[in-house]
């Protein structure tokens, strides 16, 4: 323990205190990044004078929050933010929250409401992060590239994948622009987050920043909470709930078809993307840009949906993959091999 006491020291002192080591219920170390506590007005233009959601844990308001570094590595069924390794990928939420819940009290997969406080200050402060997401690279400068990780053998599209290996790229890969700062945020692999679903097109979440608590997130949970056009968080299936409905008509086919449109803000489901009888199935799907998402007409955008990350702040090349029916989880950050739309 001595020798991680002083390796916390020094990456404190080199840091000025933005990255620490903390330790398990084991004592294994991870890197992790400080974030002060801001509040909503401080990162968004008309938010409300109050601490950011991701602050707000168990009714109770933090001072910081600590967030890995790195893209997370998984052994002996633990999760570890280190540098210099092949990140964990191809995991289902449910693995991922058991991995860092099982490291000890406090420790939780990211949630939905940290990874937004994260992109509205990157937002704010104008250091969007750049990544891998072009075999390796960023599409928007090519010539500066993270350190491949061994190639999976899968093919993907016209090459295997290609992940990088954790913190491995250059500088501006990370939030805030420095080598102090959350790596991997944009492409490489991607995110899972907690505390966030869609169950059969309407919005539900877990409440401000509770899902850090590792609280129950199972399909059947009653902490589940959907939100109506007041903005207030109310039971799944009250009336006039946001939902994301098709903005053409689904097909009950048991394929992987690509149904046009995407999908709109609305207050009802009338367009499934999928109107068999597997709804868990991974069948229709849809695609469009996030800034292109509308809200229906007469149905108003609460400004809780856009620090969710639900509905888009302004115009971006960024993808929204969805399938509006069965229960779905998110996907942040975008892959390897997404290009602008990570």
């Amino acid at each position: 323990m001595a020798r991680f006491d002083e390796a916390r020291f020094a990456l404190e002192a080199a840091t000025g205190g933005k990255n620490t080591l903390l330790m398990d219920d084991v004592g294994m170390p991870s890197v992790m990044v400080r974030i002060p506590r801001f509040n909503w007005s401080d990162v968004l233009d008309g938010g409300p004078e109050e601490p950011c959601s991701a602050f707000v844990v168990g009714g109770q308001t933090k001072d910081c929050i600590y967030i890995s570094k790195y893209l997370n590595i998984v052994e002996r069924g633990r999760a570890y933010s280190l540098p210099g390794r092949d990140p964990a990928h191809t995991l289902s939420v449910d693995a991922a929250q058991q991995a860092c819940a099982k490291k000890g009290p406090g420790w939780h997969l990211l949630t939905n409401a940290e990874w937004m406080a994260i992109a509205f200050w990157c937002r704010k402060n104008g250091t969007l992060p750049r990544g891998n997401n072009q075999y390796g690279g960023d599409i928007a400068a090519p010539q500066r590239r993270g350190v491949v990780a061994e190639p999976s053998g899968i093919p993907m599209g016209p090459h295997p994948e290609v992940r990088t290996l954790t913190g491995s790229g250059p500088d501006n890969w990370s939030h805030d622009g420095t080598a102090a700062g959350i790596f991997d945020l944009h492409g490489n692999v991607w995110d899972l987050v907690s505390g966030l679903r869609i169950n059969d097109g309407e919005l539900q979440v877990i409440p401000d920043n509770d899902s850090a608590l590792n609280v129950d997130e199972r399909a059947t949970s009653a902490l589940w909470r959907a939100i109506d056009t007041n903005g207030d968080l109310v039971m799944p299936g009250s009336p006039g709930t946001y939902k994301y409905d098709g903005a053409e008509d689904g097909n009950a086919n048991s394929d992987a078809a690509l149904i046009q449109g995407g999908v709109k803000l609305s207050t009802h489901i009338e367009k499934p993307m999928y109107t068999g009888d597997d709804p868990d199935g991974f069948y229709a799907w849809g695609m469009m840009s996030f800034g292109d998402l509308k809200a229906e007409d007469g149905v108003p955008v609460h400004p809780k949906l856009l620090q969710l990350g639900l509905y888009p702040v302004s115009d971006s090349p960024d993808h929204l993959f969805i399938r509006n029916y069965g229960e779905r989880t998110a996907l942040r950050g975008g892959s390897w091999l997404d290009g602008n739309s990570a």
